[in-house]
């Protein structure tokens, strides 16, 4: 079912809108020394990807300031790995406040002539990266699954994705429109005008190394904006690409730039810059908090798309089999490892213990490896912090009388693999359903009534992606209303898409991307 979104215009001129339907460091650890034979094949595989896209001349491990590739001004670097097997694939440059301060003065100095251009040039220059990134795609995708670790397959679903922002955004440079008002005098003239904000500073997580960079990048370049770019540190790789694609597109010198290293550094430098004029930022609550505080000294424009606790309401009268597909897809997609993942399942009783066994079942047949295997559903967790959390929220859970249905423990292949795991009788007080796990864990929960799955859905501070599944229209539409979230997936567990707005509320974030409403964020 596909509910069309309601949007709802604030006093201050912006608009929220609710759509329906629609984390460094590597600790390398093998638990069995029986997968050495598999953990060598991995890493075979891994290196000659690697070494062809070398060869290609697509594995960039420079920073791009002012359309040159630079290594840092006191030559340190970091090192990137591969999470399936601990191996580094590159050494990138530690960069810091000097280096971003000159991509700053690069993107100043490009905004006077990018903006200039007229609306349909621009457009000219997205639709030619987009063309680019698609006909390499399949570069795109091995480097991504290197650097991340999610299957091939997913990642391939990434830069088609990620490219359809290029392609919807380049289409959007041409509908920026103005207004015109009548006046309250016979001899005046009323005119609104909408112009780009200037220079954006751009922060994006590893989850999603291309698509939340083009979610950004291309409404800012649409509207006329130059952007900085920080990837995380851990997957920097697939941003250099994009970034290398943009200049073959033609995109002038100035316009993209990417600095990565010393986060602290790179962060202050675009917060206290004057010249940079907005920040968009995508990860969790607490970093989007201090940038929104540092974003004060400067009054920039703020856009943030921060942590989630996604609930995921069953109700008896739902369709087993659309339930069960669509809550695999919410939960499992990237190891658990994305925003909107479902963080609680909640389940009517009277279909609870079907549902669980039935998902469990489903769960069971999900087949864990490196993202290079054939068939593979689930790759890593990013790195050894991110399993040590997860672990410590099922241990809590445990302790406090939840039962491990399924998994519940690290993955036999070692590293950060960890095994989908299905947790039954959570409590909303605990902490698994107080915080994002950001893994492969489904905890369920069980209610009685309609108004006890709303009051707990709502129970928590974040308010990003909620989603729902039942045959009744009714049900449908008044607990997609009563959910205190930006989007809610009705019968659908895939809720994100180029024409729809993206973004949560409460303190999951600030503002939208996608959609023609993600270009109000770069315009004045």
């Amino acid at each position: 079912m596909v509910i069309p979104a309601r949007i709802a215009a604030t006093a201050l001129g912006t608009s929220k809108s609710k759509l329906l339907l629609h984390r460094p460091s590597q600790h390398p650890r093998i638990i069995h020394p029986s997968i050495t034979l598999h953990a060598r094949q991995m890493s075979m595989d891994a290196q000659s990807v690697a070494a062809r896209l070398n060869s290609s001349g697509f594995l960039r491990t420079q920073g791009l300031i002012g359309g040159r590739w630079v290594d840092a001004y006191n030559e340190s670097t970091f090192k990137v790995h591969n999470p399936s097997t601990g191996e580094v694939i590159a050494n990138v440059p530690c960069m810091g406040r000097r280096e971003t301060d000159d991509a700053i003065a690069s993107a100043y100095d490009s905004f006077s002539s990018w903006s200039k251009r007229t609306a349909s040039e621009r457009s000219k220059c997205l639709r030619n990266w987009y063309d680019l990134i698609i006909s390499h795609k399949d570069e795109l995708a091995q480097l991504m699954t290197l650097e991340q670790g999610k299957p091939l397959k997913e990642a391939i679903g990434e830069v088609t994705y990620g490219a359809s922002f290029i392609e919807f955004f380049a289409e959007e440079a041409k509908r920026v429109y103005g207004d015109i008002i009548p006046s309250t005098l016979a001899d005046r003239r009323l005119f609104v005008l909408k112009q780009p904000v200037g220079v954006v500073g751009i922060i994006t997580p590893w989850n999603f190394p291309l698509a939340m960079i083009t979610r950004k990048v291309g409404p800012a370049l649409a509207c006329g904006c130059t952007v900085v770019i920080k990837p995380s540190e851990l997957t920097p790789l697939t941003a250099l690409a994009a970034a290398e694609l943009s200049l073959q597109a033609g995109i002038p010198a100035g316009v993209v730039n990417v600095v990565m290293g010393n986060a602290p550094d790179i962060g202050d430098a675009l917060l206290e810059s004057p010249q940079v004029r907005k920040i968009t930022f995508t990860g969790s609550t607490a970093v989007g908090k201090k940038l929104m505080a540092g974003a004060a000294s400067t009054v920039k424009k703020v856009s943030l798309e921060l942590g989630g606790n996604a609930p995921c309401i069953i109700f008896d009268d739902a369709d087993l089999e659309v339930a069960i597909k669509g809550t695999l897809a919410t939960k499992f997609r990237n190891s658990g490892q994305t925003c909107v993942c479902a963080n609680r399942i909640i389940v009517q009783e009277g279909i609870y213990e079907k549902f669980a066994n039935a998902f469990s079942k489903a769960v069971q047949d999900l087949k864990v490896g490196d993202g290079y295997g054939e068939g593979v559903e689930q790759g890593p967790l990013i790195n050894e912090a991110a399993i040590e959390k997860v672990e410590s929220l099922v241990q809590d859970a445990v302790s406090k009388g939840a039962k491990v249905l399924l998994g519940g423990k690290r993955h036999s292949l070692g590293m950060t693999f960890y095994e989908p795991t299905v947790i039954s009788d959570v409590k909303n007080e605990m902490r698994i359903s107080r915080e994002e796990v950001f893994g492969p864990v489904a905890p369920l929960l069980q209610f009685k009534m309609e108004e006890e799955a709303i009051r707990i859905a709502n129970d928590t501070n974040a308010g990003l992606a909620a989603y729902i599944f039942t045959s009744n229209i009714s049900r449908c539409w008044r607990v997609s209303e009563a959910l205190e979230y930006g989007i809610v997936g009705v019968n659908e567990g895939l809720v994100s898409t180029e024409v729809a707005p993206f973004g949560g509320v409460k303190q999951s974030g600030l503002g939208r991307e996608g959609s023609k409403y993600g270009m109000d964020e770069y315009l004045e």
